[in-house]
């Protein structure tokens, strides 16, 4: 059976024309047999009226579509085609792949949104992910509840694992971070320091900045970089491959066995992590110190000595396990409510560092200012 189009042309007795098809009008037929029948249905001395298919041995969908196409055209120019003699199957076809009318095949495009629009459309995507990231929150202290009942019923065994990732795997760019963050300060005000006769006071802007501040937060951005974006595509996986399901048939708490692990392992690690900021950021002050303001080291670590106080540490640390909470509700939250496979556990995973920053930078300002009343207080 060769896949070759037959058009037949008959004429009718009020004057117009038919045509026959016969053979097989598939994919495989090709373009040329197509333009055949364009060509036919146009170059005919007699208005075609009607294409018969009762000849046709096979249809496939690229035909249909063809002959469909056809017809719309011819109605769209006031030139009525009518499609008759066709068999079951190439009816079924014609009709999965027609339109009830053909002027209403093409759907209009939808009107675009005004800037109100967009901004309620935000507003409430900002509402329902902030009334799920609080779902989840309720939801781990539920499991917290438990686990204090059943301890053993956390995936403890996971835990130091996950602090080596978060914590041990991260110390060197953290580290090199922190300190380039406390260089470019130190940078930026020795030049008005030095115009002042203040360069003592170097200790003092590095110093508080660094560990009420910039220790904490910059810290916690790189964690969400890397676990928490971990943490978002490792659940989002799970849930897409039913992992998430499986161990709930298993009578396994998603929630302590996988949430609970993280929030413990993160909030154990991020304080050292920005321990360890505050002090690569103060010496980076030193190196500006000595090299462009030409203070001793004891001259600088004396001042910085008496610049900082223990509340100035407390307030860079407090943070710093709210930010890791905050990273990893937030993170869990997108990854477990993953959807479309693997499109969806890259949306998550993006969704979940955008809604992490901004959240931390809301949370930071919260804190700071707290924390100024308590000093000013």
């Amino acid at each position: 059976m060769s896949d070759t189009l037959r058009i037949e042309n008959i004429e009718l007795p009020d004057g117009g024309a038919e045509l026959r098809l016969g053979g097989r009008l598939t994919l495989a037929a090709g373009a040329a047999a197509w333009d055949q029948l364009r060509n036919r249905c146009a170059s005919t001395a007699s208005e075609v009226r009607r294409i018969d298919l009762s000849a046709l041995e096979l249809v496939d969908g690229a035909g249909a579509a063809e002959l469909l196409s056809l017809r719309a055209r011819r109605s769209m120019a006031g030139r009525p085609l009518e499609l008759v003699g066709a068999s079951e199957e190439t009816g079924q076809l014609l009709d999965l792949y027609g339109c009830p009318n053909d002027h209403t095949c093409l759907k209009e495009a939808p009107p675009s949104p005004t800037a109100l629009e967009e901004v309620g459309k935000a507003t409430v995507g900002l509402l329902e992910n902030a009334r799920d990231v609080l779902d989840e929150v309720g939801a781990l202290v539920s499991a917290t509840a438990r686990a204090i009942r059943r301890p053993r019923s956390v995936n403890w065994r996971e835990i130091p694992q996950l602090m080596e990732r978060a914590g041990a795997d991260g110390v060197p760019i953290i580290a090199l971070i922190n300190f380039l963050v406390g260089l470019i300060i130190a940078l930026q005000a020795a030049d008005q320091l030095k115009r002042y006769g203040a360069n003592v006071f170097l200790a003092d802007l590095v110093g508080l900045t660094m560990t009420r501040e910039l220790a904490a937060l910059m810290t916690a951005i790189i964690v969400a970089g890397r676990s928490g974006a971990a943490y978002a595509a490792e659940l989002g996986t799970m849930r897409v491959n039913e992992e998430i399901d499986a161990l709930r048939s298993l009578g396994l708490d998603a929630q302590r066995f996988l949430v609970m692990p993280r929030v413990i392992a993160l909030a154990a690690v991020a304080p050292l992590l920005t321990l360890l900021g505050m002090v690569l950021g103060c010496l980076g002050g030193l190196v500006v110190a000595m090299t462009s303001l030409e203070l001793t080291p004891a001259i600088y670590w004396g001042e910085l000595q008496r610049a900082i106080n223990l509340l100035d540490i407390t307030e860079g640390l407090t943070k710093s396990v709210l930010f890791a909470i905050t990273i990893v509700f937030i993170s869990c939250q997108r990854g477990l409510g993953t959807r479309g496979g693997a499109a969806g556990v890259g949306r998550s995973t993006t969704s979940a560092v955008v809604a992490i920053l901004f959240s931390l930078i809301v949370l930071d300002a919260i804190a700071s200012t707290l924390f100024n009343s308590v000093r000013n207080g």
